[in-house]
């Protein structure tokens, strides 16, 4: 069964970690998170780009194979499916396919028109029972198109949009999509603990999880982060494993070509990535 996030993030923030957040992008991806979630007893978000929903077939086919997924595998530890970097219009299609939560991207408007955007979806989304992150400060790099670099996000921006209630606030401290360049500055704690004074007893989110250094990571937990999202990462060990088969000529081998098999070795080491992940995130065993 799914649930919203808001229980598992208030559980995090008390208990001094993290959930990951994994984005799916297929079959493949959906099943090796939540096999490796339920082998260590992690909770789980499930996010989903616009573009990823849109290369599965909408948000509704999403929910559909996510939710008979769950089912069908017998899955017993909490699991969200969360919009990622949702438009307003994107927010309220992922409301009515039957996702438990959403992020509403306001960042990139007038910090007036994010507020006005965020305080009527926070009434839809409670409404019916979804939990809903907003954005303030732009991410670093490039999301389905969209580059930012990295705006810092403005502490007294933020207390604006956590007092609309949402359950869950993403806030640029100079973190990025994608991979991480050689001359990236690293995490603006200062910032960070800025916010956090502001927002109070409310889970932070940090965007571009993949490739942050293990000592930031844990520090930015220890100053209040709750929910880390990583998918590059992913896309990254799933690539190198499925060119290895191919590279090796297995996929020439017998009916090495059939994709169940020529899919297994990139689906393994999603599984593998996804349990460092947890490890490092400290959710393990907190299901």
């Amino acid at each position: 069964m799914l649930v919203n996030a808001k229980e598992m993030l208030d559980k995090a923030l008390a208990g001094h970690y993290a959930v990951p957040q994994f984005n799916i992008n297929n079959l493949e991806w959906t099943k090796s998170i939540l096999l490796a979630c339920e082998e260590v007893k992690s909770p789980v978000i499930l996010g989903v780009s616009e573009g990823a929903g849109k290369y599965m077939t909408g948000f509704k086919t999403v929910a559909a194979m996510v939710k008979a997924m769950d089912e069908s595998l017998g899955i017993t530890v909490p699991v969200a499916l969360h919009l990622d970097h949702g438009t307003y219009e994107g927010s309220k299609a992922c409301i009515e396919a039957g996702f438990t939560s959403i992020m509403f991207d306001g960042s990139h408007y007038d910090i007036e028109e994010n507020v006005a955007k965020t305080k009527e979806l926070v009434k839809l989304a409670h409404d019916l029972g979804v939990s809903i992150e907003a954005e303030v400060g732009g991410i670093g790099g490039v999301e389905d198109g969209v580059a930012s670099d990295g705006e810092k996000a403005d502490p007294a921006e933020c207390k604006m949009i956590a007092d609309l209630g949402v359950d869950f606030l993403a806030a640029g401290i100079g973190n990025i999509h994608g991979v991480y360049p050689a001359d990236w500055k690293g995490l603006d704690f200062d910032v960070l603990a800025a916010i956090k004074d502001q927002i109070g007893d409310l889970p932070m989110v940090l965007h571009g999880g993949s490739g942050i250094p293990e000592d930031q990571i844990k520090k930015a937990i220890s100053l209040g982060v709750s929910k880390i999202n990583v998918n590059t990462e992913l896309q990254l060990v799933f690539a190198k494993a499925t060119r290895e088969y191919v590279e090796a000529g297995k996929d020439q081998a017998g009916k090495g070509y059939d994709p169940r098999k020529l899919l297994k070795p990139g689906a393994d080491a999603i599984i593998n990535e996804c349990k460092n992940k947890i490890a490092i995130f400290g959710s393990a065993d907190k299901a």
